[in-house]
């Protein structure tokens, strides 16, 4: 039987300066227990992959720790942190909303809240995906949630805030965890690579982290897919071939196109495109962020907009020096004309190559315009 670990478990956090890109949030927390300010409820809530129930476990396990850290740590060495950390601690009780939607479910954690702790000064219960309770189970939940006894503890995570009820949002200090940025993850990933010892190029670390859209989960699931199709060496290459992912270099090879009025070219590439088996819709959307690209490069200021690497960054900003701002923005209203129509047309690719002639043309279209 393998041994192997998925990154996503092996790598999960175990203190709060191990949490990515929600320091602000572990930071409240931090001088919430180092003050003695904790709140009896939190609600923890924010997309999928952020860091919610990993964030639930370290307080969990932090606010029981018998002699914390300087940096208000658990100390990994007390006898309430080993049993935390051997997975045998009494204290904190995890429960799934989606399977434990009932008013029995509720009725039977009300019934373990009245029992105090043997170890530790506080019992944690940590439900996950809270929005799935019905309302009944909401209604049962509610005295126990306005008046807990002192050594209970409850922190609710989900994905879908709005559809929590208001009388449980106004009894919960609430944490909005936000997506993970691009930089922070791909940064993630390259620590991760070094301790797999696994050689990976920056830019398909950073190619990784945006398809990730935010989720560092997502990320480490991905990152796993990758070392499984390349080995022990992740290319660019082969990230956008396996994620099915169209490399920047087409977009910047259309970019010259239209500015050399070449449209047999065009449409030749388009084709290629298509023939590798990419949605024209999805080309469309892809054009558009290389011009918005284009365009953030204008100014110096923007340019940390990009969310690219560095190596593409240069790209983008010798690139953008060749067209106008009036060249930029006309086509990114052409290009948005054509996204709203592109459903609803009948012959989807004619479309999109017409979208491509025009843009072919923008040049004369601007000459003209000169006085």
């Amino acid at each position: 039987m393998s041994d192997f670990v998925v990154s996503a478990r092996k790598y999960r956090p175990q203190t709060f300066s191990t949490v990515v890109g929600q320091t602000s949030i572990t930071e409240t927390l931090k001088n919430a227990i180092k003050n003695n300010h904790l709140a009896q409820a939190f609600l923890f809530c924010g997309p999928r992959g952020v860091g919610k129930t990993t964030t639930a476990r370290i307080l969990a396990k932090t606010i029981n720790c018998t002699a914390h850290t300087k940096e208000t740590e658990a100390c990994d060495q007390c006898e309430s942190c080993e049993s935390f950390n051997s997975g045998a601690s009494l204290n904190v009780h995890e429960l799934d909303g989606a399977s434990n939607n009932s008013v029995e479910g509720i009725r039977g954690l009300i019934d373990q809240v009245r029992i105090a702790p043997q170890l530790g000064d506080f019992k944690v219960y940590i439900i996950d995906e809270v929005h799935m309770l019905s309302s009944n189970a909401f209604n049962a939940f509610l005295k126990t949630l306005e008046e807990p006894p002192k050594h209970a503890i409850f922190i609710l995570a989900t994905t879908e805030k709005h559809k929590i009820i208001p009388t449980i949002l106004s009894r919960c200090q609430i944490f909005d965890f936000s997506r993970i940025k691009v930089s922070d993850i791909s940064k993630h990933l390259a620590e991760i690579a070094k301790k797999e010892k696994v050689k990976a190029e920056i830019e398909a670390l950073h190619l990784i982290a945006m398809k990730a859209d935010g989720a560092l989960r997502d990320a480490l699931s991905v990152f796993d897919q990758m070392v499984t199709f390349s080995g022990n060496n992740i290319t660019y290459k082969s990230v956008a071939e396996n994620l099915h992912i169209l490399d920047y270099d087409y977009f910047f090879k259309f970019i010259e196109f239209f500015e050399n009025e070449d449209i047999p070219n065009c449409l030749l590439l388009f084709n290629e495109i298509l023939e590798k088996g990419f949605d024209a819709h999805h080309f469309l959307s892809g054009i558009s962020t290389h011009y918005r690209n284009l365009l953030v490069c204008k100014d110096e200021k923007s340019v940390g907009l990009l969310e690219v690497p560095t190596s593409t960054e240069k790209r983008y900003v010798e690139q953008s020096k060749l067209l106008p701002y009036p060249t930029i923005t006309r086509a990114l209203y052409a290009l948005s004309k054509a996204d709203t129509s592109y459903k609803a047309s009948r012959n989807q690719r004619l479309l999109v190559e017409v979208i491509l002639m025009e843009l072919c043309s923008l040049k004369q279209e601007q000459e003209k315009k000169k006085p």
